[in-house]
């Protein structure tokens, strides 16, 4: 049996956890002195690359002298914090970066109160410490802070902590030092996080803690071994804690170990490994599979109850099924049952109508990844915009809440504030940081809703905003989504280079001449707060006459370019989002003008 540690590697978004890894990969000897490789070798997958965030947890492991490392990288983003939630159960300690300039955020108290609730050893890591702006010596002050702030033990108060460059791969025990390798990281790992216990005598027990796929071998369930050993074609069981299904038989038929950069192949194993083991069919986060003769279910993490909704339905418009593969109810039904079993802070529930689902998650972020995923899956369908979900606790209805923290320039901070009121945000604390602010905030779930670009204009893009749900409070009162209006196509047809110029003196343009558009699709944005019609497919009327100046070249504004957070964040409470392979297409959920009228006329 080798020296064994499991380690999880948490942070809040951007602060250098994938990076870390990188290079403890790389001073460990998992690559090749004259390979090649890209950043963040870690995000595998296009969105995590294309965006620069991690989206899923993600296994790998080191040797440092005579000890394996087993790894967990986790997502940073809150919206992704039950990807953290249930890891950390497969680990016995954590290492907690904090970035030398930005200091503990949001998701950084979100991710060191789960790990210290379950006792966990906390290594301290300040990252980032050769930034220019960096303020190591505050940020130290502010982790110590945090950590009595959420109730730790004299130990976790005691936690080692270590000053980094993940980038440049070095590491060391004063802020003053730049170190030259990460030796201090792996001897603090070595000599402080405690190796798991390892009853291999005792029959064999898993708990089921992340899920993967292969189309060959099926799902593949990852987890700690909590006791005893595992041999390849063994028989075992499969069992949960709340008993709502049987217990299955089944068999290991492979197993897979960890090693830098991959799986490898094992015959057996044993307690304190971090595994994959295929030939489990319906197998599902928080199993727990054992040994036949002791099937004994484990407690599996509680994890945080989504705060935000939305309904995905079968596209219903004009061009429906044009584009899209999977455009029926049972595949659109399929594909989100198949993400509850990844992915369990999703919640799925049918609606009255067979056509569309109530899909529930942490955020916006959230659920936009999960359509961006479908969509490039080959899925066509349509979404709402997002709404809370409201809780009634001690008799009075209670909306979500979420602590926000914003990093702004110093002379933006007025417009910020006062944008923030408006949205019934409850104003905390202030902190001054050079020449700019940092402010926190406790904001309304649904007052966040289409702010992120706002803030981003009002800041000039040098704002810094991040946000964690905080907790459940009595409805603050009516908060407006957005203040503008929406251009609408008044009938179906391509859209003309004449029909445009008409058009762009009412407001901001989405589409660009050759654009299929039918009547009720949103095709710009109006300054007033009322919905206007307009032509866009309308074509000059050609006659034999000639006058100077009539003929000129038509001049058309650049259409506005929307991504599909900018359309979720932009929708209204009667648009929908059509969401296709190849195209995002805004439109009112009444499409036929009159009917929209007679509608907004009965309210």
């Amino acid at each position: 049996m080798q020296d064994l540690r499991n380690i999880a590697i948490i942070a809040h978004v951007d602060h250098g956890k994938t990076t870390l890894v990188d290079a403890m990969l790389r001073q460990s000897g998992a690559f090749r002195v004259n390979q090649q490789v890209q950043e963040r070798i870690m995000d595998s997958g296009d969105l995590e690359r294309e965006r620069g965030i991690t989206i899923l947890a993600k296994n790998t492991a080191i040797h440092y002298k005579d000890t394996k490392i087993n790894i967990v990288d986790t997502p940073g983003h809150a919206d992704f914090g039950g990807e953290v939630e249930r890891i950390l159960k497969m680990v016995n300690g954590v290492l907690l970066l904090v970035d030398a300039a930005e200091g503990p955020m949001p998701q950084t108290r979100f991710v060191l109160e789960h790990a210290l609730q379950l006792g966990h050893k906390v290594i301290v890591v300040v990252n980032k410490i050769d930034r220019p702006d960096q303020r190591i010596y505050e940020v130290i002050d502010e982790i110590l802070e945090l950590l009595m702030d959420l109730g730790c033990t004299d130990e976790q108060l005691d936690s080692p902590m270590l000053f980094a460059s993940a980038r440049q791969g070095t590491c060391s025990v004063s802020p003053d030092e730049a170190g030259t390798d990460l030796t201090p990281l792996f001897e603090a790992i070595v000599n402080y996080i405690p190796a798991p216990e390892r009853p291999v005598d005792e029959p064999f027990q898993m708990l089921v803690s992340s899920l993967d796929y292969n189309e060959y071998v099926g799902r593949i369930a990852i987890g700690r071994i909590e006791r005893g050993r595992v041999t390849q074609n063994q028989e075992i069981v499969v069992c949960d804690y709340h008993n709502e299904r049987p217990v299955r038989k089944a068999k290991a038929v492979s197993m897979y170990e960890y090693e830098p950069l991959g799986r490898q192949p094992v015959t057996v194993a044993e307690a304190g490994s971090i595994i994959a083991m295929s030939g489990i069919g319906d197998v599902t986060i928080g199993d727990t599979i054992c040994a036949p003769e002791a099937p004994e279910p484990l407690p599996f993490v509680k994890i945080s109850a989504p705060t935000i909704e939305m309904t995905f339905s079968v596209n219903d418009s004009p061009y429906a099924g044009r584009e899209g593969r999977w455009v029926t109810s049972r595949n659109i039904r399929q594909r989100l049952e198949q993400e509850t079993l990844k992915d369990v802070s999703l919640r799925v529930t049918e609606t009255d109508s067979t056509d569309a689902f109530n899909v529930a998650g942490r955020g916006e972020m959230h659920l936009s990844i999960l359509i961006e995923t479908m969509r490039r899956e080959g899925y066509e369908f349509q979404v709402s915009p997002a709404r809370v979900l409201y809780k009634t606790i001690d008799g009075k209805q209670c909306e979500p809440m979420e602590r926000v923290v914003l990093d702004v320039p110093g002379e933006c901070m007025g417009s910020v504030m006062e944008k923030l009121g408006q949205r019934k945000g409850e104003f905390i604390e202030m902190t001054p940081i050079g020449d700019r602010m940092k402010l926190e905030f406790l904001v309304p779930t649904r007052g966040l809703f289409g702010y992120r670009s706002e803030f981003l204009t009002d800041t000039r893009g040098e704002g810094i905003m991040a946000s964690v749900f905080d907790s459940y409070a009595p409805i603050k009162g009516e908060v407006k989504r957005r203040n503008t209006g929406s251009l609408i196509a008044f009938e179906t047809g391509e859209a003309v280079a004449y029909g445009l110029w008409n058009a762009q003196d009412r407001g901001a343009l989405f589409i660009g001449p050759g654009t299929a558009v039918y009547a009720g699709m949103i095709v710009g944005e109006s300054p007033k707060k009322e919905d206007i019609v307009v032509n866009v497919c309308r074509s000059k009327h050609l006659t034999n006459t000639r006058a100077s100046g009539s003929d000129e070249a038509l001049r058309l504004i650049p259409p506005k370019q929307m991504s599909l957070e900018q359309c979720l964040e932009f929708m209204a409470d009667d648009e929908l989002l059509e969401v296709t392979p190849e195209h995002l297409r805004l439109r009112k959920s009444i499409l036929n003008h009159e009917k929209r009228m007679k509608s907004q006329f009965r309210k």
